[in-house]
């Protein structure tokens, strides 16, 4: 394993949505669709929650609209960005750690446990998603945006699931180079 890239296209186009959304601004279907069809959310969609459920779920938000549905992975879509929405100091307070992130002293804890890699080149992908944690596909781990979890005294210290982000990442991308 060579390199460690981290991708936040897909949360960077959500920050303009919350941002927008939580100025009371309309966003476009457009740039909804946009940010559903991007590649990077392809890759976590199933049977139950796909590009049509993100722009459902957006839009409503967006337009102010009740929202229902049998649905229980959009209501939990639905559910994680109205926080956001809600709370643009804590957005960005989850925000912060994962736009400075340094994957480079990342490489060496991950080489030290992989001994033959499978991909020379993991990509650590944030995606705003609904209830997984994270999800590998091929070299890429998705990790779901809002999991993380900051602390509200102690400036950067982020975590998902009760564990240092750091460490959550390489115990993950080991993974990612450990599966079949």
């Amino acid at each position: 394993m060579k390199r460690i890239r981290i991708k936040m296209d897909t949360v960077e186009s959500m920050l303009f949505y919350w941002q927008a959304t939580s100025e009371k601004d309309k966003v476009g279907e457009t740039y909804l669709n946009e940010i559903a069809n991007h590649e990077d959310m392809k890759k976590t969609y199933d049977q139950e929650f796909n590009a049509e459920s993100f722009r459902k779920v957006l839009s409503a938000i967006s337009n102010r609209e009740p929202f229902k549905s049998d649905v229980k992975k959009e209501r939990v879509f639905w559910n994680s960005n109205m926080w956001m929405t809600e709370d643009m100091e804590f957005t960005r307070m989850m925000l912060a750690p994962i736009k400075v992130l340094n994957a480079d002293h990342l490489l060496p804890k991950v080489q030290a446990q992989v001994k033959n890699p499978k991909y020379e080149e993991v990509e650590v992908v944030f995606v705003p998603g609904h209830e997984f944690e994270y999800l590998i596909h091929e070299n890429q781990l998705l990790i779901n945006f809002f999991k993380i979890q900051v602390d509200l005294y102690e400036d950067n210290k982020i975590e998902i699931g009760g564990v240092s982000l750091e460490d959550y990442l390489v115990n993950k991308m080991v993974e990612v180079q450990s599966q079949k």
